[in-house]
């Protein structure tokens, strides 16, 4: 059997490309009963490598949790493959706001002790007697009753870059220091207040939820689906969003743009800035925040000394971090001293309420109009197709196209074609197409850009 991945990353990029298929990133979980975890990993490699499915999954006694890319087409197959375990029949996937074929470019299927760390040794816990579940709508609405207290129960690298207008935003770097941090916080407030939590897709504020009602918390609440399905919800239904700035994500992407709002800034610079990176230097592998001017000056390290390492010769670099343990186990992601300007995490739980998370904002300086979505890409003919949703599109107009991975990438368009045919303006509802000399990924957003 094979239980293994037979394709380097660099491998598997070129394949996804060269077969120009569109690919959906999402997520799920399930708290369940696995009475044999290793066996069920093996047996779902197996299922899921056979449908092209990559991404990182967690399988534990308590559950499962996953970040999945799979081909657009193989996606009722793959729910199929995951509804034979009675536990995920019906399943919620949490489908990205922006899709990126390269989000993950192998599957890993690792069995641990938990799905969500914890930290927690109480078997009177019970997991699954959880807080209220709240749709966005529903969520906007409890945000704007002042009897309500909402918590992020992500990491301060996570809510740095995007959070919920007046959210508690722990400093913490994992989830099971952020548990007791907010029971001492809230004691007092165990009965007269509505303790509303999110986090990216829901897993960790299920088990959040029923921690705090386990500690005595009366009226617990969690966002459905986590900022992920928040995202996809407020759009669908053209509700305010109540987060401001991007949400992090844990694959190659490190985000997907939520609004225009940076609410951060360049760990080096102290620029406006919202894109994390990793130190270029393999020795160190730093996640921090870095603009794009000091990404070309720093070429992409977050230090002179880790500058200095990766132009030494391999073999030289090799020799430096033998031995040593490299990225998180030494610097703390987001936190070392040669960044100058991290300031998230500064101020304690109460202040944090009062801080306006709106100081470092710019909003975006391109005068554009949104017009649709890309929804394929014909690789070898160069050609784009895109479904008009917003506005109308003409013959010789400007136009952003921006990604995750594409980036923001302008073009004049020469002419666009509508049902086979070329023509000289596309309306509201047409799926046009015309050629790209660049790759675009599902979901890719199409502006007009205004002069």
């Amino acid at each position: 059997m094979q239980l293994y991945n037979t394709l380097s990353a660099e491998e598997r990029a070129i394949m996804i490309d060269d077969a120009g298929k569109q690919r959906l990133t999402l997520s799920f979980y399930a708290y369940a009963k696995i009475q044999d975890p290793k066996k069920f990993r093996d047996d779902l490699f197996l299922a899921l490598n056979a449908l092209d499915a990559l991404g990182r999954i967690y399988v534990a006694h308590e559950g499962i949790n996953a970040q999945m890319s799979i081909p657009e087409e193989n996606l009722e197959a793959f729910r199929a493959t995951l509804e034979v375990y009675d536990f995920m029949k019906g399943i919620r996937l949490n489908e990205a706001v922006e899709h990126d074929d390269h989000s993950f470019l192998k599957l890993t299927i690792k069995v641990r002790h938990k799905i969500v760390a914890d930290g927690l040794n109480d078997d009177t816990f019970d997991v699954t007697n959880i807080g209220v579940h709240l749709k966005a709508k529903e969520f906007n609405e409890i945000l704007d009753d002042p009897n309500t207290i909402v918590v992020d129960f992500r990491n301060h690298y996570e809510s740095e870059v995007g959070h919920f207008k007046g959210a508690i935003t722990p400093d913490v770097e994992t989830f099971r220091e952020s548990l007791p941090i907010i029971n001492e916080q809230l004691q007092n407030h165990k009965e007269d207040k509505n303790l509303v939590m999110y986090c990216t897709g829901g897993i960790r504020c299920e088990k959040a939820s029923a921690y705090f009602k386990h500690q005595g918390f009366k009226n617990v609440f969690q966002l459905e689906g986590g900022i992920i399905n928040y995202a996809k919800q407020i759009e669908a239904e053209g509700l305010e969003s109540k987060f401001i700035g991007k949400n992090f994500v844990f694959d190659n992407r490190l985000g997907e743009r939520i609004t225009d709002d940076i609410i951060s800034q360049c760990h080096q610079c102290g620029k406006p800035c919202d894109n994390h990176t990793n130190c270029e230097n393999d020795g160190c592998h730093l996640l921090f925040i870095q603009c794009d001017e000091c990404k070309a000056a720093m070429e992409n390290c977050c230090s002179t000394e880790c500058l200095d390492i990766i132009h030494l010769p391999l073999v030289d670099q090799v020799r430096l971090r033998t031995g040593k343990q490299v990225g998180n186990k030494v610097f703390r992601k987001g936190k070392s001293e040669n960044l100058k300007f991290k300031h998230s995490g500064d101020l304690s739980v109460n202040e944090q309420v009062k801080q306006k998370p709106s100081d470092i904002r710019q909003k975006v300086k391109v005068k554009k109009v949104l017009l649709g979505k890309a929804e394929h890409y014909y690789v070898k003919a160069q050609i784009g197709q895109f479904t008009l949703e917003n506005h109308e599109l003409n013959a010789g107009d400007k136009i952003l196209i921006s990604g995750p991975t594409t980036g923001n990438q302008e073009l004049v368009l020469d002419k666009i074609i509508v049902n086979g045919a070329e023509t000289a303006t596309a309306k509201i509802g047409d799926k046009v197409t015309f050629e790209v000399p660049f790759r675009i990924r599902l979901s890719d957003k199409i502006y007009k850009i205004i002069e």
